[in-house]
């Protein structure tokens, strides 16, 4: 094994742990679709900033490699971390036109990680969005498996759309669905028509997978009445299944009150437990412009910062108080955490907190 790949594995280990304190739950369904080797492309929707790759690539067999926006690769420090966790940059037009030449270094990148017989990461919907709706699909990531067929033309390349659901993304601690849907063998789709026509079957496909893979609301004049109705039923969303169901038959469940969270002084204790990172929290709260960065921002500080605080004081307990007091400190730190995350309550959109 690589270095650069026990770097990986080792870095998605930390990120699996911090994920575990983060979320209430995590469904993953569909894992068998995916295959052991050969080349992968993922087409996945993006409704919650970049804790969307966090949350795929640490419940994913693979080894993946991810494009993502190149905003996020300015500082050649944060650059350099980036790219040895195996993400590489996309450039749109809204970073400037003389940057989209850049794209085709990149997409070379690609065509040798999928002839490599790797797996890469994409969200085709271009954009993050938390709208419950399955939204159109940029030709990138056609133009991707097109031209590696080109090169190629001996490689399968399996596209597996895969579908993220969360109950409440933005909202801690949220649960959230994952479902890996069936292979398309964009091969056999290429070979078999022209490329243009190719093109708008495989994006067909992922796109009316990825309509039973989250939770899908047509965008049209009824969607605000339809979520409105399913976040007053204070329904599971991570049921993926089962909301889609009650959308397609406009069947919804009588409206619940939202469920007392008689867990919430464990939260406050936590706060006050680590009241300096809370108002680094809050200051960086307010410069946040768009709400698909929330859980980002948040869990990037429960990761590091929270982490960094509670071993600060547990070595001050220690310094005070001897090495047992501080570690049945930082056990029932740990523990008032987990229990908030994993058994409170968790409110849809129409409660936001």
């Amino acid at each position: 094994m690589r270095v650069s790949q026990i770097w990986f594995l080792s870095v998605r280990f930390f990120i699996k742990i911090g994920l575990f304190f983060y979320t209430k739950k995590t469904r993953v369904n569909g894992l068998e679709n995916i295959p052991k080797k050969g080349a992968v492309l993922f087409a996945i929707n993006h409704p919650n900033g970049l804790l969307d790759p966090l949350v795929v690539t640490t419940h994913n067999p693979r080894i993946n490699f991810f494009l993502v926006r190149a905003a996020a690769f300015k500082k050649s420090f944060i650059k350099k971390i980036l790219e040895s966790l195996n993400l590489m940059p996309i450039y749109r037009i809204r970073d400037g036109i003389q940057q989209l030449s850049n794209n085709e270094e990149i997409f070379n990148k690609c065509y040798k990680i999928l002839e490599r017989k790797d797996t890469l990461v994409i969200f085709p919907e271009g954009t993050h969005n938390r709208k419950r709706t399955a939204r159109p699909l940029s030709k990138g990531f056609t133009r991707i498996i097109s031209g590696a067929l080109e090169k190629f033309p001996d490689l399968d390349i399996a596209v597996i759309p895969v579908g993220i659901t969360y109950q409440n993304a933005s909202v801690f601690p949220s649960k959230v669905c994952i479902n890996y849907g069936k292979p398309i063998d964009s091969k056999n789709i290429f070979d078999n028509n022209p490329k243009a026509k190719s093109i708008n079957i495989l994006k067909k496909e992922v796109s009316d997978q990825l309509k039973t893979l989250s939770v899908h609301i047509e965008d049209d004049e009824n969607y605000n009445a339809t979520l409105s109705k399913l976040n007053k039923a204070q329904v599971d969303f991570t049921e993926v299944d089962l909301v889609n169901k009650m959308i397609q038959e406009n069947s919804f469940p009588k409206e619940k009150e939202k469920a007392k969270n008689f867990l919430k002084p464990l939260y406050y204790l936590a706060m006050i437990n680590t009241f300096f990172a809370y108002l680094f929290w809050k200051k960086i709260y307010k410069k946040i412009d768009e709400i698909e960065f929330v859980d980002t921002f948040r869990f990037a500080l429960n990761l590091f910062i929270y982490p960094f605080f509670y071993l600060l004081q547990t070595v001050i307990v220690s310094f005070l108080f001897g090495r047992g007091i501080g570690l049945i400190y930082l056990v029932s730190s740990l523990l008032i955490v987990l229990l908030y995350t994993k058994l409170s309550p968790t409110p849809t959109e129409s409660h936001l907190e």
